[in-house]
């Protein structure tokens, strides 16, 4: 007979870790059913526990199937003779199933099937399938192997239901994001506490140059619920350039409901990220909604990232405009399409010709990513030019002035140190201040002035010269007035 009064108190706590009174029930029936026929069972034996919880009894059962030749094989002479010849286990006597190779019937076993024919002479209606129920006399007693046994099976159940709770849980906030507490950091990768379930995030999935403590809140994006061993693992990322649209519905109302709507984005994690929105209400701005009033919006998103930048652009079915506004912050002069070559080139002023590239090529790059263009950008002095691929998206490439802008270079330095040896304040000891000259060219900006140890040479000689007249003056008047 069973405690019922432990059941009950096992079974609400259960209850608090999604687990449900069924599921419970289910595991102690599964595990008395199995100590049964640890005990008194023989091998093969389908044995079915029933707990009354009214009264705490336990009834057993034993279930044979109702087959016949075309569910089973039945075992020649040979295959029955080899059995019995076979060395029987010492402690474990009843343990062990058949296994049956694939394609092939399972072998007749009377302590768990019945031929139809016997069946009938039960059970009238007896059909192929079906399942014939003979009690067998109740136990309490159990051994210590049985009682172990018991309550492995037990814990056995209660993990396959605790694990299929969480995938259940965690399978609807796929691709959302979730908030945790760091555990540890570990080779890499750091433990997220999420209440029910583990999340990891992988070194690769981290913003590079983000830190990390124990006992530290942090958000990630769920991108992936896997079934292990041990458990439910869930994988989280902060570097993914969906964390950055989820961060944004949970700010941004019009995105959430569908007023607005993401047409792309192209992040490096950590530095900055590029997003494209459509508007899908006319009368909604889809940059002002993501910015908001005075930035707050997206402050609030570049705070969760650890202050990446977000460029936002609005979005155009006009592919030659789309190119112009993904090179925000530069001003784009003209944009000319090829659409043969999917390449597009980009035309900017002189001084806006560093920051439509961008550090590194960074700012064209991302603007490659986003629009799916390759982009050269050439500035309006034909001077340099920037190449990208949008599928590679990593180099840059600089086409540097010609070698007639060299020369004329050259010749003006040339030109200079003449001056500057022939310059007359440099013999009549003029301050080194007065004489700095500046000569600029076209193409090229140089300074010259008077080294500074032949300056600081050329004052104190000068004053030591001053004052030794001054002293030479002196003892002349003091020997006249003796």
């Amino acid at each position: 007979m069973l405690d019922l009064k432990t059941i009950n108190s096992v079974f609400g706590e259960f209850e608090d870790r999604g687990i449900t009174r069924e599921i419970m029930m289910e595991a102690i029936e599964s595990a008395m059913a199995t100590a049964y026929k640890k005990e008194y069972g023989k091998r093969g034996q389908v044995i079915r526990a029933m707990v009354d919880m009214n009264s705490g009894t336990v009834n057993f059962e034993q279930v044979k199937t109702i087959v016949d030749d075309t569910l089973v094989r039945f075992p020649d002479e040979e295959e029955i003779a080899a059995e019995e010849q076979a060395p029987v286990r010492q402690y474990f006597p009843h343990e062990g199933e058949e296994v049956v190779p694939e394609g092939e019937l399972p072998r007749y076993d009377a302590e768990k099937h019945m031929l139809l024919e016997d069946a009938k002479r039960i059970k009238r209606d007896a059909e192929l399938g079906g399942e014939i129920v003979f009690p067998l006399e109740p136990q309490d007693d159990f051994g210590r192997i049985a009682a172990q046994t018991a309550k492995q099976v037990v814990i056995q159940k209660i993990r396959e239901a605790e694990k299929k709770s969480q995938l259940e849980e965690f399978e609807h906030k796929k691709g959302e994001v979730v908030t945790g507490i760091v555990q540890r950091v570990e080779r890499g990768a750091i433990f997220i506490d999420l209440g029910r379930a583990t999340g990891i995030i992988p070194y690769e999935e981290q913003i590079p140059g983000e830190r990390y403590r124990s006992g530290e809140r942090i958000s990630a994006y769920l991108y992936n619920v896997d079934e292990g061993f041990r458990g439910v693992y869930l994988r989280l990322s902060r570097s993914h350039p969906k964390f950055i649209i989820k961060l944004f519905e949970m700010e941004v109302p019009e995105l959430a409901t569908g007023a607005l709507e993401v047409k792309g984005i192209a992040r490096e994690a950590g530095s900055r990220t590029k997003i494209a929105i459509a508007s899908v209400d006319p009368h909604v701005d889809p940059v002002g909604s993501l910015v908001g009033q005075r930035g707050v919006r997206v402050s609030t998103v570049m705070g969760a990232i650890g202050g990446e930048r977000i460029d936002i652009i609005e979005w155009s079915e006009d592919q030659a405009a789309f190119i112009k506004e993904s090179l925000s912050p530069a001003t784009v002069m003209e944009v000319v399409l090829d659409e043969d070559g999917h390449r597009a080139t980009v035309t900017v002023s002189e001084d806006q010709q560093s920051l439509a590239i961008g550090r590194g090529g960074q700012n064209v790059r991302l603007a490659a990513k986003l629009t799916g263009w390759n982009i050269d950008i050439a500035s309006t002095g034909g001077d340099s030019v920037a190449e990208t691929d949008p599928n590679e998206g990593a180099s840059v490439e600089r086409v540097e002035k010609g070698e007639e802008a060299i020369v004329e270079a050259e010749a003006a330095l040339e030109k200079a140190e003449e001056a500057f040896e022939n310059d007359p304040a440099k013999e009549a000891g003029v301050d080194a201040g007065e004489t700095d000259s500046v000569i600029t060219t076209e193409e090229d900006t140089t300074e010259t002035t008077l080294p500074m140890e032949e300056e600081f040479a050329f004052s104190d000689n000068t004053a030591l010269s001053d004052t030794q007249e001054a002293r030479d003056e002196s003892d002349e008047t003091a020997k006249d007035n003796a």
